[in-house]
């Protein structure tokens, strides 16, 4: 069979580019391996571990309620009746998925794909069987996104060591739980399980949890996964894992000397690889990288002028967002538009308790590059808001420019970082000035309000601090 258009991989940039190719009229056909829509994202990845999360947060709002005079009975954890919960979640936006595609005419093939050349592939049955599938393409959206990265000491033959995906199918609630890497698919998940009540213990190779991200925005996070986990190890390397059948053995080395703990389960959390390989890429004229991404311009065209790739395939920050973006830019250059994916800023999340936002450029980077710029910094402990709903350990952070007072970054910590933070990426994508966010009127009381604040308080006009006059 001939498709003018072939969008491999059905995650949040496979789908959005196959149904935007659909909207523009554009015939289309979506290959996925699995038998459902979503990708990683939506099967094993964002939508169950902020589900997950989510019930993590009320149980610590049960048990903070005890500062209001509030007390609740200790949480009974159904173990079953939540992972149906959470899959019931996914069925529902797999099942959405299904149907859009159904109504703009995409056809959804399952099964695993190869490339057999630069304008061809075989599409091996899926699970529901059936006959593998030669399909020719006049255009190619590659979208095959990543998987977990793996040590090959880490990998015992065990359900005891878990990868992100193994731990959100919550076969059971261990009672300690090592998490080896500080970052944020460990601390997320480690979050869930510690409040589910496992013991949790993060070992992270480096001196600081989220490595990279930056330092102000981490330090309120770290303090108050200091009081739910049982243990945070900074400057570890692990060095062995042993099975002993009923729990795992872990060999740890720091400046301390070298250590021997047991936990009933680990979860290896030590980033993400793309999935460039196994698709017969090499029967292509992409190019790959080093590290395995695909490498692509500016309209996501690869070397091979009949094939383009969007999302973790190609590149950091591997984001579900990032990908969608990419996926649209992809189809518009397809169809003859003059797209660029060329964004001033990609906001990211970590859906910790507090929750860490950033858009745009960062403290760390302003630093490495030798940048000058004027940071402002507003406490949330001068929120109304915050203060009213006892979540005083936020900050919203500004980066401008000295020179045109252009808003460079922003970061916040804190509840709700996640949804605050699209003010300020849509902020640094319109080229705003400090004077524009101080000068938006925000509802009161809110915490959307301290970004406006932080921008007034650049200027030193901030209601509620009081910074004197140099």
């Amino acid at each position: 069979m001939h498709c003018p258009l072939v969008v491999l991989g059905g995650g949040p940039g496979g789908y959005a580019a196959a149904f935007l190719a659909a909207d523009l009229g554009m015939p289309v056909t979506l290959v996925e391996r699995e038998d459902r829509l979503g990708g990683t994202c939506l099967l094993r990845g964002c939508i169950p571990s902020k589900a997950l999360l989510h019930v993590g947060r009320v149980i610590a709002e049960s048990r903070e309620m005890e500062e209001w005079g509030v007390e609740f009975p200790r949480p009974v954890i159904d173990i079953g009746r939540l992972r149906a919960r959470k899959d019931k979640v996914i069925s529902t936006l797999t099942g959405g998925l299904a149907q859009l595609a159904r109504r703009r005419g995409v056809e959804v093939v399952h099964g695993q794909a190869m490339f057999t050349g630069s304008g061809s592939m075989v599409v091996a049955p899926g699970a529901s069987g059936g006959e593998p599938r030669s399909i020719t393409f006049d255009h190619c959206i590659l979208a095959s996104g990543s998987r977990p990265a793996k040590i090959a000491a880490f990998s015992l033959p065990t359900p005891r060591v878990m990868d992100s995906t193994t731990a959100l199918d919550l076969a059971e609630m261990p009672e300690s739980l090592l998490v080896i890497g500080g970052g944020y698919i460990g601390l997320e998940m480690g979050t869930v399980y510690a409040e589910l009540g496992a013991k949790v213990t993060v070992v992270e190779l480096t001196d600081t949890l989220l490595p990279g991200a930056d330092r102000d925005l981490v330090k309120p996070l770290a303090k108050r996964l200091e009081s739910i986990f049982h243990r945070i190890r900074l400057g570890t390397k692990v060095v062995k894992l042993e099975d002993l059948g009923t729990a795992i053995a872990v060999e740890f080395e720091s400046p301390q000397g070298v250590e021997r703990e047991t936990f009933s389960r680990v979860l290896v959390a030590v980033g993400r690889r793309p999935n460039s390989d196994g698709l017969g890429l090499e029967n292509t004229g992409v190019a790959i990288d080093r590290k395995g991404f695909v490498e692509v311009d500016g309209q996501q065209r690869t070397s091979d002028p009949k094939i383009l790739a969007i999302g973790d395939v190609c590149g950091e920050p591997m984001l579900a967002h990032r990908a969608s973006h990419q996926g649209k830019v992809a189809v518009e250059a397809i169809h003859g538009g003059p797209a660029l994916f060329a964004p001033r800023a990609i906001p990211a999340v970590v859906f910790t308790d507090p929750e860490v936002a950033w858009a745009g450029l960062t403290e760390n980077e302003a630093t490495a590059q030798g940048r000058a710029v004027e940071i402002s910094r507003y406490p949330w402990a001068a929120s109304g808001r915050a203060q009213s709903i006892g979540r005083t350990d936020g900050m919203t952070k500004v980066l401008v420019d000295p020179e045109t007072e252009a808003v460079l970054g922003v970061g916040i910590v804190g509840a709700g970082a996640g949804e605050l933070i699209a003010e300020g990426a849509l902020a640094i994508e319109m080229g705003c000035s400090a004077r524009d966010l101080a000068e938006t009127i925000h509802p009161h009381p809110t915490l959307g309000e301290t970004v406006a604040f932080s921008a007034e308080n650049y200027f030193g006009t901030a209601t509620e601090i009081f910074r004197p006059r140099s």
